[in-house]
C-alpha cells in the first residue's frame, strides 16, 4: 500500500449523475459507491472487523472525535499506534470532527457551550471538560489516524430558520480556514500516513446558502466534499433536492459524501443516482437492535435500481408473533451469514429473550443488505 491519497472516476452511468470512483488511501483502495458502517465509540455495535470484511465493507467511520477525546483519550489511542490497530481494522477509515456533537449537545444547555472559538463540552457522567475547536479537532484526528478527516464545522439545525442557518454557515467557513491551516502544518497522521481533508457544505434548506457554501468549500481546494446539516439523511426528499442544487458546481474528480444518509437501502440508491459516492448512518445497526430487519429485493427499473418488497416499508419487525414459527430466512435471496444459517423463528426467539446472539446476527444482516445494494450499483455501472 502506498502512502498517498487520490480519487478518480472509473465509470459514469450513461444517463444519470451516478458514477464509480476509485479512492486510494494508505490503508487500501475503495471503490464507490460504498456505505460506511459507523463505529462512533471505536467499535461497531455487535460486529467485529471480520464481520465487516465478510459483508463487503471497504471503508468505515471509526471513532468520533468528541467521543474519543472523552474516552479513552488521545494518549491511549496514540500509545497503540492509532485507531486502525486500536479497533483491529486494517482497511480505509474516515473519522468525523465532532461538529455534529456541537449541534446535538448544545441543545442540552450546560453540556456544551458554543462560541466563535469552538465548543466547550462537559462530559455528562465524568465531568471531564473537552475543548473542541478547529485546531484541537484536527490535532485529535491526527492522533486517531484516519485516512479521511473532516474539517471542524457547526452542523446546521433545521430549527431557527434562515438566521440560524446563516450563522452556522459563517462559523463553519471560518472554522474551515483554521482547520485547513492546522492540517497543512503536516498533512499526515501522527504515524506518518497521508490524510485527506474534506470540507462540509452547510446552509440548511436554503438554496442560495448551499450554493454560497459550496463555492467557499471549492475555493479551499480540499481533497473531498461533505454535504452536512441536520436535514441531510433525515428528510430524504430535501436531501435529494439539496444534492441537485450543488452538484452542478462540484468537481467530478473528488469524492462526494452525504453525512448521515442510510436509514433505508433505498436512500443509498437515491443519492447515488444524484452523484454521491459515500455515506454513513447508525441506522442499520440501530434498527437491527430494535428488531427492524431489512427485507426486500434489488430490482432494475428504468435503467437504474430500486429496493422493493411487499413488507412494511421494506422491513420486517421480528418481534411480531407471526414469525414465531416461520422457518424462512429474513430475506429469501440474501446470502448473508444470518440468512444462510438461521430462520425468522430463531431470530424471533432470540429477540424476545433479549439474547446477545440476536443483536450480532441481526446487525450482520442489515449491514450486509446495505453493502449488497452498493455492490449492485457498482456492478451495474461497470457493466454498462
Amino acid at each position: 500500500m502506498s502512502n498517498t491519497y487520490s480519487s478518480e472516476i472509473v465509470k459514469k452511468h450513461p444517463t444519470l449523475p451516478a458514477r464509480v470512483m476509485r479512492m486510494r488511501t494508505p490503508h487500501g483502495e475503495v471503490l464507490t459507491p460504498t456505505f460506511m458502517p459507523v463505529g462512533t465509540r471505536a467499535m461497531l455495535n455487535y460486529l467485529t472487523p471480520t464481520d465487516l470484511r465478510a459483508n463487503g465493507s471497504q471503508l468505515i467511520l471509526g471513532g468520533n472525535t468528541y467521543h474519543m477525546l472523552c474516552s479513552p483519550g488521545m494518549e491511549v489511542i496514540q500509545s497503540v499506534g492509532g485507531m486502525h490497530p486500536f479497533m483491529g481494522w486494517d482497511k480505509a477509515m474516515l473519522t468525523d470532527s465532532g461538529g455534529f456533537q456541537v449541534l446535538s449537545l448544545s441543545k442540552k444547555g450546560t453540556i456544551c457551550i458554543v462560541d466563535e472559538n469552538g465548543a466547550v463540552f462537559k462530559h455528562p457522567l465524568t465531568g471531564k471538560i473537552i475543548h473542541l475547536n478547529a485546531e484541537t479537532s484536527i490535532q485529535a484526528q491526527k492522533v486517531i489516524g484516519a485516512d479521511i478527516i473532516m474539517a471542524f464545522d457547526q452542523c446546521t439545525p433545521e430549527t431557527g430558520g434562515r438566521e440560524a442557518a446563516l450563522a452556522a454557515l459563517d462559523r463553519t467557513h471560518r472554522w474551515l480556514v483554521r482547520s485547513k491551516a492546522e492540517h497543512e502544518k503536516n498533512p499526515c497522521s501522527a504515524y506518518g500516513m497521508r490524510q485527506a481533508l474534506f470540507g462540509i457544505i452547510q446552509g440548511g434548506s436554503f438554496q442560495d446558502l448551499r450554493e454560497e457554501s459550496t463555492q467557499f468549500i471549492l475555493q479551499q481546494e480540499l481533497d473531498g466534499i461533505g454535504i452536512g446539516g441536520e436535514v441531510i439523511g433525515f428528510d430524504m426528499p430535501k436531501t435529494c433536492e439539496i444534492i441537485d442544487w450543488v452538484r452542478p458546481m462540484l468537481p467530478e474528480n473528488k469524492i462526494r459524501y452525504t453525512m448521515g444518509v442510510g436509514l433505508n437501502p433505498q436512500d443509498l440508491i437515491d443519492v447515488v443516482a444524484r452523484g454521491i459516492d459515500i455515506f454513513d448512518c447508525v441506522a442499520p445497526t440501530r434498527n437491527a437492535r430494535h428488531g427492524t430487519l431489512y427485507y426486500g429485493e434489488i430490482v432494475e427499473r428504468d435503467g437504474w435500481l430500486a429496493f422493493e418488497s411487499e413488507g412494511d416499508n421494506c422491513r420486517i419487525l421480528i418481534k411480531k408473533s407471526q414469525y414465531a414459527k416461520d422457518d424462512q430466512p429474513i430475506m429469501p435471496n440474501c446470502d448473508c451469514y444470518t440468512c444462510q444459517h438461521f430462520s425468522r423463528a430463531y431470530l424471533h426467539y432470540l429477540f424476545k429473550e433479549g439474547l446477545i446472539a440476536y443483536f450480532h446476527l441481526a446487525s450482520i444482516h442489515n449491514i450486509h443488505v446495505m453493502q449488497k445494494v452498493c455492490t449492485r450499483m457498482r456492478e451495474m455501472m461497470l457493466a454498462k
